[in-house]
């Protein structure tokens, strides 16, 4: 007997639910209201005979017929209202009910009457919810209870004549063994209704999805292949049988391929693999193989019956090649960009190296030039030596610019840290700018708190940090202006902060702060001379200390870098932490075989 807890039989389920495809629930209703009818219509036929039985005294008739008359009336009328358990549970009752007068009736212990009150839990467990079955068994237990007592006392003389009860207890069994078979028979009937469409429905879905799906038996061979394995394959279906997947693979992809069948086959286990298989075209001139790759995802049918049984196989096989060439695509121009930058950075290397050594000589012999070394210049050819000199430096910054640069991008800037006072590094670096500031009538006001802790870190680069923050803020600040600098903590890191009040950023350009070779003010009629590699350097250089650069910014009202370096450094120093438990000690090295020097005397 099969359970209608798979037809969803609950009393949350109205009518909406029941029209909406759900085909077993509503024959489940179809059932409930044509049992009612049965049990209606044999209650009506046998209402003639039963008032005639009461008019020669015998009442059992016309109270079963009456039972069964109200119990499929008020059936009729629940499900009218769509509480289609309830009406279910209704004709149990009243099947039990009446199984209970006839036992009442009949003397013996085993009588008619309590097979058919037992027909009411099989109809309830046909028709009803979980909830409804274990209300009837445990009802039936009441009715054979009762039955059991009030059986032997019989009724008989009360109720109905001997040929009155027979008649009756066989009329009703028969009815209601009548309405359980009805039942049972339209279950089955939904049962199979509902599998065909499942069925019909999976083989739709297999026969349209997109990627091929292949089923193997156990043994390894081909069971189905759906219709969009030929067009991933090429060929026709039935091709794919007997060694037509296993010679379709790439000789490099065999072994990938067999063994996460096996794993699927014998051990169970999903496994997804990208393999290249060949592609017919029936079409091509040449009969040149073609292979693509494809993306395979190996499930097991997990129904075996014994315990050393292999497992069926379901694959899903789907066309990557177009991710593949992508993927292969990104490889090729990332590679090409990084040999492409490799290249920047060794152009700007040598270049830097070969402007580098002619500029010292300008610079020098310049400076001998102003100083009078070489003899006492006039006023203009001093004037042209101190310009000389002053264009010398300038391009001597940016070729060194350069090279910190491309030192930074090829990863080849290192660092060396020390302990040192995080309040000289400003004091330091202010005279370094005074005479750029006094160009410019800029005003400079520093702060450096006082107690600081000693900083980790390269003393050298924090000054040339420094140096780039400052030479930025005065730059870019109007004649006059001001320029703000302070040194501080900040939890477990030093705060540089350095602040102008002149011409600002937009959001825009904020947001490619540290870019190199990135000006605000682009083209040849910018104001403001520069590269643009003055923060990138700022940035890599507090990337190399493990710290961060932030920038605020609003135009016209000027620009506030920060700079975090932490106080520990790029790298933890190793007193301040536990020390590390290794859990695997590492192998000691063996001691290396040193073999004799024997000499050899030939004989």
């Amino acid at each position: 007997m099969r359970s209608l807890k798979f037809f969803g039989a609950s009393s949350g389920i109205g009518k909406s639910y029941a029209g909406s495809g759900n085909r077993p629930e509503v024959l489940r209703r179809e059932t409930i209201v044509n049992s009612a009818r049965i049990l209606l219509g044999a209650a009506a036929a046998g209402m003639a005979p039963a008032m005639y039985g009461l008019l020669t005294g015998a009442a059992l008739p016309f109270l079963l017929a009456t039972l069964i008359l109200a119990g499929a009336s008020l059936s009729l009328t629940m499900a009218a209202r769509g509480q289609h358990d309830f009406a279910a549970m209704v004709q149990s009752v009243a099947i039990m009910v009446s199984g209970l007068v006839l036992s009442i009736a009949d003397p013996r212990l085993a009588d008619p009457g309590l097979a058919m009150a037992l027909m009411g839990p099989v109809l309830a467990a046909l028709l009803g919810p979980g909830t409804m079955r274990r209300l009837s068994w445990a009802g039936l237990g009441a009715v054979l209870v009762i039955g059991l007592l009030a059986g032997p006392v019989g009724l008989v003389d009360t109720l109905a004549e001997g040929q009155w009860l027979m008649v009756s207890s066989a009329t009703g069994f028969l009815v209601a063994v009548g309405v359980v078979a009805y039942s049972a028979h339209r279950i089955n009937a939904a049962y199979e209704v509902n599998d065909k469409a499942q069925i019909s429905a999976y083989r739709h879905l297999i026969e349209h999805v997109q990627d091929a799906v292949l089923r193997f038996a156990s043994d390894g061979s081909l069971l189905m292949a759906s219709r969009s394995s030929e067009r991933l394959f090429g060929c026709q279906r039935f091709q794919l049988n007997g060694s037509g997947i296993g010679e379709r693979l790439h000789v490099l992809d065999r072994p990938t391929y067999l063994t996460a069948f096996a794993d699927a086959n014998q051990g169970g286990r999903n496994r997804t693999i990208e393999v290249r298989l060949r592609r017919d075209d029936p079409h091509a001139a040449q009969a040149m193989p073609r292979f693509i790759w494809v993306e395979v995802q190996l499930s097991p049918v997990l129904d075996r019956d014994g315990d050393d049984a292999r497992y069926e196989v379901i694959a899903l096989m789907r066309d990557v090649t177009e991710r593949k060439d992508s993927e292969r695509a990104m490889a090729d121009a990332r590679r090409v960009a990084e040999e492409a930058s490799q290249a920047k950075s060794r152009f700007l290397a040598t270049i830097g190296h070969e402007l580098r050594t002619p500029l010292n000589a300008v610079v020098g012999f310049s400076e001998m030039m102003t100083s009078g070394i070489g003899g006492e210049l006039s006023d203009t050819h001093r004037e042209y030596a101190g310009l000389i000199h002053k264009s010398g430096r300038h391009l001597l910054e940016v070729v060194g610019m350069l090279l910190d640069m491309s030192k930074i991008e090829a990863g080849r800037f290192e660092i060396q840290t020390d302990q040192i006072d995080a309040g000289a590094i400003l004091p330091a670096c202010l005279p370094m700018v005074e005479t750029l500031a006094e160009e410019r009538g800029v005003s400079i006001v520093s702060e450096v708190e006082a107690g600081l802790p000693l900083l980790n870190a390269d003393e050298r680069v924090c000054r040339q940090i420094l140096l780039n923050l400052l030479s930025n803020a005065i730059k870019f600040s109007h004649e006059g202006g001001q320029v703000s600098v302070s040194v501080r903590r900040q939890g477990t890191a030093i705060n540089v902060s350095v602040r102008d009040r002149g011409i600002g950023m937009a959001p825009e350009a904020l947001k490619r702060i540290g870019e190199p070779f990135f000006q605000v003010q682009d083209g040849l009629s910018r104001k403001y001379e520069g590269t643009g590699l003055g923060l990138s350097i700022v940035k890599g250089l507090v990337e190399l200390h493990g710290g961060t650069l932030r920038a605020m910014s609003e135009i016209g009202a000027g620009t506030t870098v920060t700079v975090l370096l932490p106080i520990n450094g790029p790298a933890t120093k190793p007193g301040e932490t536990a020390d590390i438990l290794h859990l695997h000690p590492e192998p000691t090295t063996a001691a290396p075989v040193t073999w004799p020097n024997e000499k050899r005397k030939a004989q």
